[in-house]
């Protein structure tokens, strides 16, 4: 169930990535990569599990199913942290760098005010 949620995570986010192909600003290269190498991982999981089991990997248990589609889950939100995290840190838009700034000036003009009143009060 794992491998199975993964593909479908990195196909939707190819699919993503390819529609706006020229313009990588929103790095869901990164997203792309990270679900198709989880993909990758859990198919090599899958061949090796065949192996062992046999005819019987086919033939999963309910619970197992159930841990398995929230593995699945909780790695596709992990993914989509990691991406928001490297999305923030890179600040294609400049959002973040703006609204630093912009309380770096604030915090400043609000010093300068403070520092006015306590001269003001001196005299």
């Amino acid at each position: 169930m794992t491998l199975l949620i993964m593909v479908f995570a990195a196909v939707i986010s190819t699919a993503i990535w390819y529609r706006n192909a020229p313009d990588s600003s929103m790095k869901t290269g990164v997203l792309c990569w990270m679900y198709w190498g989880a993909s990758l991982m859990w198919l090599v999981d899958a061949c090796f599990e065949y192996a062992e089991l046999g005819a019987d990997y086919f033939k999963p248990a309910a619970e197992d199913m159930l841990n398995d589609t929230f593995l699945g889950f909780s790695v596709v939100a992990l993914g989509l942290v990691i991406w928001i995290v490297v999305l923030l840190v890179s600040d294609p838009k400049g959002v973040i760098r703006k609204a630093l700034f912009q309380n770096k000036q604030e915090l400043s003009t609000e010093e300068q005010k403070m520092t006015d009143f306590d001269n003001s009060d001196s005299i």
